[in-house]
């Protein structure tokens, strides 16, 4: 099977094509329900119904279960979408009148069960839909934006994070936790080398918690030596990554250092990284950097040329 290649394709049937178990990891972000329109027939967004648009890619994403190996992950970058207001159905900004930034032009969104100006809750629809069809949902992370555009809203607080899945194929899969790990605190480590006495409320039995933190257990001052400390822990699950600006004609392109953590914690150096919505191909520069392969697969021929003109490559045309 090629590598390090962008197929223009559909992504469903370039995805038949491609035989099982045959990447380590996938990386990617759908373009959202509702919010951009880019003009090409078959683009998923545009479905009539939240329902639809989750049927469209819970078939694509059993695909991607397929040809991904039985150690392999997906994470998923997906946001939610608001009920829209009927009273916009028809409106067309005369400054923009086919739309700003890529962005579709107000259009009714009548959604059954939601409220004009409800969140519809997209990314739970699409996280529950994925584990019933057989994923394992592992982790839902915050993508937390530091920069994130303001909104006009004067009646709810301003949007500033995405959603990460983090899904699995299998219960025992590939999972590099030291590649993404953060730095301890100082404090935490001082905490360790520090004594702890028997008598506060943590040195005992806590109600729903198995046993006695190492943390807490008592001790003399210097029984725990820094050499006895990792300098390291565990990733949390909220990552606070700014977006970064793209010059290319792609208005959606997440920033590579989130791509970064995914990659790292996902896929072996070596490995394969899929990612079936390529879009500009931020997913296949990462891969690159990190000494790891990529697949692309994109509908829009210009995002294909102008992705690999960014990475550095060509393209596959198989939508013909």
């Amino acid at each position: 099977m090629e590598t390090d290649t962008i197929i223009h394709n559909d992504c469903l049937d370039a995805l038949k094509d491609m035989p099982s178990e045959s990447v380590h990891c996938c990386v990617t972000s759908p373009p959202y329900y509702g919010l951009r329109d880019y003009g090409m027939d078959g683009q998923v967004g545009r479905e009539a119904t939240p329902e639809q648009y989750i049927r469209k890619l819970t078939e694509i994403f059993s695909e991607v279960y397929r040809v991904l190996r039985a150690d392999g992950t997906c994470w998923l970058n997906i946001s939610d979408t608001y009920c829209g207001t009927g009273s916009k159905g028809g409106y067309k900004d005369p400054k923009n009148p086919e739309g700003r930034n890529g962005q579709n032009v107000s259009i009714v969104r009548n959604v059954e069960g939601c409220k004009h100006k409800d969140l519809i809750g997209i990314p739970w629809m699409l996280a529950f839909a994925l584990r019933n069809s057989g994923w394992y949902l592992r982790n839902d992370i915050v993508w937390q934006k530091g920069n994130a555009m303001p909104e006009s809203a004067k009646d709810r607080l301003t949007r500033s994070y995405e959603h990460i899945f983090l899904l699995a194929k299998s219960q025992k899969y590939y999972f590099d936790a030291l590649a993404i790990s953060e730095p301890i605190a100082a404090d935490t480590a001082r905490r360790y080398m520090g004594g702890r006495g028997s008598s506060h409320k943590y040195s005992g039995e806590v109600p729903g918690q198995a046993g006695i933190q190492k943390l807490n257990k008592p001790r003399k001052a210097g029984e725990i030596k820094k050499s006895d400390i990792s300098p390291v822990r565990n990733c949390r699950d909220v990552w606070l990554i700014n977006t970064v600006p793209y010059r290319g004609n792609h208005f959606a392109a997440y920033p590579p250092k989130l791509v970064e953590r995914c990659i790292l914690a996902g896929c072996p150096k070596g490995g394969i990284v899929l990612d079936p919505f390529f879009g500009s191909g931020t997913t296949g520069l990462v891969a690159v950097r990190n000494d790891r392969h990529y697949i692309g697969i994109e509908l829009n021929e210009e995002y294909c040329v102008l992705a690999g003109e960014r990475i550095g490559g060509g393209y596959e045309n198989k939508a013909d």
